[in-house]
């Protein structure tokens, strides 16, 4: 035997409320989205200047191997910085629960595939560690400070006036 219970009472004249599962794009998603622009575009830069010079440092220091190396640090960091921005401007509009269960699942994904990576190439000699290791630092340090710069920068409404 099934107990029903009453319904309860709606606002509205007895339909359902219904919650917007994505929030509207206002002048602050707007302005959000602007920043993770900024930064994500910032983070490119950097990453591409990084393997031009990363590359030709590498080649100096250590031959071929230093060329391999420094394109493995800009992989690694483009891993790393690129995919929270990335992730952060996809879910501008989405509810807070959505942008933190992406946000932790981006960096859940980049743990995973960091330590395949790192484990993969613990026994391989065909790049060179110390230009790998450097040039990974650059990029990472780099794209944090790009990213701290671009949302210090940024110009995000703290108050929407109501449109009347």
């Amino acid at each position: 035997m099934t107990t029903s219970q009453p319904e309860p009472a709606q606002p509205d004249g007895g339909q359902p409320a219904q919650q917007p599962a994505e929030q509207t794009i206002g002048p602050h998603g707007q302005a959000v989205r602007a920043v993770f622009r900024t930064a994500l575009r910032d983070v490119l830069v950097l990453l591409g200047a990084l393997t031009v010079l990363g590359v030709a440092i590498g080649a100096l220091v250590a031959g071929l191997p230093g060329v391999w190396g420094a394109l493995l640090g800009v992989g690694v960091a483009l891993l790393f910085s690129a995919t929270t921005v990335w992730a952060m401007l996809r879910t501008v509009d989405a509810s807070p629960t959505t942008t933190a269960a992406v946000v932790m699942g981006s960096w859940l994904a980049k743990m995973v595939v960091l330590i395949v990576i790192l484990v993969v190439l613990r026994g391989m000699d065909f790049y060179d560690r110390w230009v790998f290791a450097g040039v990974l630092l650059v990029g990472v340090i780099g794209s944090a400070v790009l990213d701290y710069r671009a949302v210090s920068r940024g110009r995000i409404p703290y108050v929407e006036p109501d449109a009347r």
